[in-house]
């Protein structure tokens, strides 16, 4: 399990900072050269997100019948060809024709199908093993931001995005094939995830419970997602200086891994949904105190400190509550039709974040997610009492 787990943590660190996080380095190069608009450039990951979530269902179905060894590897392969075609964009529609590919590559390579493997290989230790695969990709932004600025800085954008297809091919297909199992592993039944599971969750409420699991996960990446983009010019509106902005929007990451080397080390203490609880309650409450008095910076660092924590159990909560109400045996297609959803939800965010922004301030923004938040605490509440048996 160890072995997959490093291999897995290492291909998503670089599945994210050579993708999602890949633009906020390399967006001016983009917008020159290829003549594009800032929000153009950055709805190169809307087409990523939305062609991802339309693949997701199908996915999830396929590593659940056959592994994730070929089809992850082969994701890795779509990266770089993605890649490689992107550093040759001469225009808008060869740029979003890549970023549509590299959707493809996100379906069969980034976390999802990454999630369901590990789930797969640790069996009855899996929330554990997720845990530490979300602990990993939380290091994307702080080793990918410097590595992408350095490189853009020595050999220019388009080489850039070249030695990034090389690293997909040259190093996480080979990852992916080596580590992960040819089928999927089989474990006993007895005493694991799955028995819990079961008992918490009558089949004849499993299609309800999954509603309320899919509002919850999907109105919260909503807030994370199109938060995550602005938040130091929320920041900045709220009244603190750039300096002090970028300081706070710094602190987002410490307190993702934080709570995430928490749930790792203390989360066979408690159950799973009272730390969904609480992840979804420091939400709201986080951007109620923005709202209140955002522009004070103590109460500024208890909004991102909370706003982190909630980003950071949400992260493995995504993967390990499916897990713990549906079991494994259908753990990837249920993972396949949460990520529909949240996908859809993660491409749209951006853009609906920016008008909203645009028209309407910070607070505006902030009264959009406080509401958003909101509903998914209380989805979350009533998905708890549905499935109090699940640890």
């Amino acid at each position: 399990m160890t072995r997959a787990i490093a291999g897995l943590g290492f291909t998503q660190i670089v599945g994210w900072g050579t993708t999602y996080l890949m633009p906020s380095v390399l967006g001016r190069d983009l917008q020159r050269d290829l003549g594009l608009s800032p929000e153009l450039v950055f709805a190169g990951i809307t087409v990523m997100f939305a062609i991802s979530a339309v693949c997701s269902p199908r996915v999830g179905k396929i590593v659940d019948r056959l592994g994730a060894r070929s089809l992850m590897a082969t994701g890795s392969l779509v990266y770089a060809l993605s890649l490689a075609g992107l550093a040759s964009a001469q225009g808008p529609v060869s740029y979003f024709a890549c970023w549509a590919v590299m959707g493809i590559g996100s379906a069969m390579a980034l976390s999802m199908p990454s999630s369901i493997a590990v789930v797969q290989i640790a069996g009855p230790r899996g929330r554990q093993a997720i845990a530490l695969l979300t602990i990993a990709g939380g290091f994307a932004s702080s080793v990918f931001w410097p590595i992408t600025g350095v490189l853009e800085a020595a050999i220019g954008w388009r080489t850039t995005l070249l030695a990034f297809a090389a690293l997909h091919l040259l190093a996480c297909a080979p990852i992916h094939w080596l580590i992960l199992p040819r089928r999927p592993p089989t474990h006993p039944a007895a005493g694991t995830a799955t028995a819990p599971a079961s008992a918490g969750v009558p089949p004849e409420q499993a299609e309800r419970i999954f509603l309320l699991l899919a509002i919850t996960l999907s109105f919260g990446a909503f807030v994370f997602t199109g938060v995550q983009l602005q938040m130091i010019e929320m920041l900045r509106e709220l009244g603190h200086p750039p300096a002090s902005a970028l300081l706070l929007a710094s602190l987002i990451g410490p307190s993702q891994v934080g709570i995430r080397i928490f749930e790792l080390l203390f989360g066979h203490r408690y159950s799973i949904m009272r730390s969904a609880v609480f992840g979804s309650l420091m939400l709201p409450v986080g951007l109620g105190l923005a709202l209140a008095a955002g522009h004070l910076f103590a109460v500024a660092l208890v909004v991102i400190v909370t706003y982190g924590m909630s980003n950071g159990l949400k992260a493995v909560q995504r993967a390990t509550l499916p897990l713990a109400l549906f079991g494994r045996a259908q753990f990837g297609a249920y993972m396949g039709r949460l990520a529909l959803p949240q996908g859809v939800v993660a491409a749209i965010a951006p853009p609906i974040m920016a008008a909203v922004l645009h028209r309407f301030g910070t607070a505006g923004a902030l009264w959009l997610c406080f509401g958003f938040a909101t509903i998914s605490l209380v989805a979350m509440i009533l998905l708890a009492q549905r499935g109090r048996a699940v640890r």
